[in-house]
């Protein structure tokens, strides 16, 4: 009933967005650009000097230098706050005029008021995902409703990071939007521990992050040590990688290096409700009883510092090295559900893989060795000085039906058990627009989930041993999902200008004349962790996501050149594994390819350019034989093969993968997990001296034995 109400209330806020807007702006699911009020004569900067409620915010964009930047050509999203609001922070503050504020401070509040590279609307970001500001802080817009101030009433409370309410929307000016805003946005420089520590909902979590000082692992945020030196470029000076004679992709490189985190908090609710712990001594014993038997020789450490600690381990299970906003941690799009039309749901729930913050391989040693100059963690994996503390992963599902959300560590599909009769519902991440506090800061984002998530025995063995995993690549190393492009968009999961108009779901903006053009965002050796290669032999880059090319969920890596390249695998169970990789052949530029895993070589080099095609490897279509084309898969894949899986498809769900002939799986070869340790996969260019030559490294699987060789059940094709 509670829910149902809540849905109501969300429908009534909508229409009142929707009503209010048209004051503003023509009200559509995708407003036109020319039905937005706008100034055409204006550029931002001679927008607000011509209207006094914003002179004082004037000055502080002139004391910051920001004023002529406003005037220029471009793309920006400002939140400009009125005389009466900037007069309200200069009293709090304790200043009587702007000429007061140091020039720092004003360019901190003036940075803090501008999105560079996007024009955002109301529509484009009201209960979506945040956006970076100039100075790399989170800017979230909310909606609620405000039923106090006229008895009766229900008025729409629009405002910026849960504070700052929004008072006139979308002016729109020749570079960009402008939104007016009743407070100053609030400045917080907090990085995570200090966020999660000021939320009442979740005490007893913050407290064992203390007591196991994982709060000390979180308070990174910049990489000081990273330079690109003259490719540290932007979208006007980027670099053009030629992929035919007519194809480029524009690359740039970020600016700098960020650190960011997720934090899945149980609250406090949840932990005395379902597990009738209160304090820490509680939860002690209930991670002992999780871990203990997981992990037996480590069973009697009692120092909660110590990584192989019970404690230890429950709280870092709960924590990743990656900023992992809601709708990034799975392709749904910020909520717009456009990749999710790609999917064949009822056959296969949307789902990512992603290693934590704890270890499973740990010595005193190895941490004397991490504290050491150099962050061993980050160098070269092919390095001698490389520390493997082993690892664990965790799985984000995004089901669609009656169970739809976020979940950490589902099994099943919709709301009914997989292929093989597994259900179990994991736990749920609370949605954006219920949350009533600021989440997201400098370095990452917590979430809060209506139960506890656990590396232990019935994890392993239940959800993990037992299923395909299927791996996006472009969420093998958390720098893909921590560095942004011009914009703010993260490398993952942005768009190009050809599928989607205005910069919606967080676009590039560029301005070349290149044609057939790729926005892509590039990686340098020792800038993305788990990766290791010679800058070179080897261009890395993230590509950006398309609805309708041949790429599992849209994007794909882009590995260039006479490269070698060495990955580090996701962590997996104890156990034998295939380790396939799913690509689109049949390009001449695509090179030959040899695969080692853990440096062993793997059957004869993969000819990427033809010996995908259907007269070079025998592929045949579906036929309508259920048994003739099981058939024929078990001799495809005992050749090395695999069809794409059918529970993708590049247009909408009308063609699947599995019935193209150069989307394929080629399985690259076998290895035995001990649970404890990390694998690699090493991929070398063997045609030399083409610089052009690329991989397009698009989605990899790691499937048990249990699946691919069970004599009693065959593998499914989804």
């Amino acid at each position: 009933m509670k829910s149902m109400i809540k849905m109501k209330l969300l429908a009534v806020l909508l229409i009142a967005l929707a009503a209010i807007q048209t004051m503003f702006v023509s009200c559509s699911d995708e407003p036109d650009r020319e039905n937005y009020y706008t100034t055409t004569s204006h550029y931002a900067t001679s927008f607000l000097q011509q209207n006094e409620q914003y002179s004082l915010f004037v000055q502080i964009l002139d004391r910051a230098q920001l004023l002529g930047l406003l005037g220029t050509y471009g793309s920006y999203t400002v939140f400009a706050p009125t005389n009466d609001a900037v007069n309200l922070y200069l009293a709090k503050n304790g200043f009587t005029s702007v000429a007061e504020m140091s020039d720092s401070l004003c360019k901190d509040v003036a940075y803090n008021h501008v999105i560079d590279g996007a024009a955002y609307y109301t529509t484009d970001i009201v209960g979506s995902d945040s956006y970076e500001n100039m100075l790399y802080h989170p800017l979230t817009v909310s909606i609620d409703s405000d039923t106090v101030s006229i008895p009766g009433e229900i008025i729409l409370d629009v405002r910026v990071n849960h504070s700052a309410k929004m008072i006139q929307m979308d002016d729109s000016v020749e570079n960009g939007v402008i939104h007016t805003m009743a407070q100053v946005i609030g400045t917080d420089n907090d990085l995570l521990p200090a966020l999660i520590a000021r939320d009442s909902l979740v005490t007893l979590f913050y407290e064992a992050m203390e007591t196991t000082h994982m709060i000390d692992s979180l308070q990174k945020f910049k990489d000081f040590s990273y330079s690109i030196g003259k490719d540290s470029i932007n979208w006007n000076n980027k670099t053009l990688v030629k992929l035919t004679a007519t194809e480029y992709d524009n690359v740039a490189y970020p600016k700098e290096r960020r650190y960011k985190f997720t934090v899945f908090c149980p609250t406090d609710e949840v932990l005395k409700e379902k597990y009738g712990v209160t304090d820490i001594p509680g939860l002690t014993a209930l991670a002992h009883q999780l871990y203990d038997p997981a992990f037996p020789e480590d069973a009697a450490i009692a120092d909660p510092t110590d990584r192989r600690n019970a404690l230890n381990r429950f709280v870092s299970y709960h924590m990743l090295d990656r900023m992992g906003k809601y709708w990034m941690l799975t392709c749904m799009d910020g909520g717009q559900n456009t990749l999710a039309k790609n999917f064949n749901r009822r056959n296969w729930d949307i789902a990512d893989w992603y290693e934590t913050m704890m270890p499973t391989k740990w010595t005193p040693e190895k941490q004397t060795k991490l504290n050491s100059p150099g962050h061993p963690e980050y160098l070269d994996v092919r390095s001698p000085s490389f520390v493997d503390m082993g690892g664990s992963i965790l799985k984000c599902s995004f089901p669609s039906g009656s169970q739809a959300g976020l979940y950490l560590n589902r099994r099943g599909i919709m709301n009914h058990p997989d292929k093989v009769g597994h259900f179990v519902r994991g736990a749920k991440l609370t949605p954006p627009e219920q949350v009533k506090v600021s989440n997201e800061c400098l370095n990452g984002v917590y979430h809060y989930i209506d139960d506890i998530i656990s590396y232990d025995l019935f994890t392993q063995d239940e959800l993990f041993r037992g299923e395909r995993l299927r791996i996006d690549c472009s969420t093998l190393s958390p720098d893909f999902m921590n560095q942004t492009g011009y914009g703010g968009s993260y490398a993952r999961g942005h768009y190009t200008l050809s599928d989607v108009e205005g910069g919606k779901y967080g676009v590039w903006d560029d301005h070349s004349d290149i044609t057939n053009k790729q926005l892509c965002l590039g990686f340098k050796s020792g800038s993305a962790k788990n990766f290791g290669f010679d800058d070179n032999t080897t261009h890395l880059r993230v590509r950006p996501r398309t609805l309708t090319f041949w790429s599992y969920q849209g994007d794909e890596l882009c590995v260039q050149g006479p490269y070698d390249i060495t990955i580090l695998l996701p962590p997996v169970p104890e156990g034998d594994y295939e380790l396939r990789m799913f690509t689109c052949v049949q390009f001449d530029t695509r090179g030959i390819v040899q695969f080692y895993i853990d440096e062993v070589p793997q059957g004869i080099p993969f000819d990427m350019r033809s010996s995908g095609s259907s007269t070079k490897i025998g592929w045949q279509a579906e036929g309508n034989d259920p048994e003739q084309n099981a058939a024929f898969d078990k001799q495809f894949h005992y050749r090395g093969w695999m069809k794409g899986p059918k529970a993708y498809s590049f247009d909408a769900g009308s063609t699947s993968s599995r019935e193209l002939d150069r989307t394929l799986r080629r399985v690259i070869g076998t290895f035995h997990s001990h649970g404890k340790e990390h694998h690699t996969l090493r991929m070398q260019q063997k045609m030399k001296g083409n610089v052009n030559n690329t991989c397009d490294f698009d989605m990899i699987e790691l499937c048990p034995s249990t699946i691919y060789n069970n004599p009693d059940l065959a593998e499914d094709v989804w």
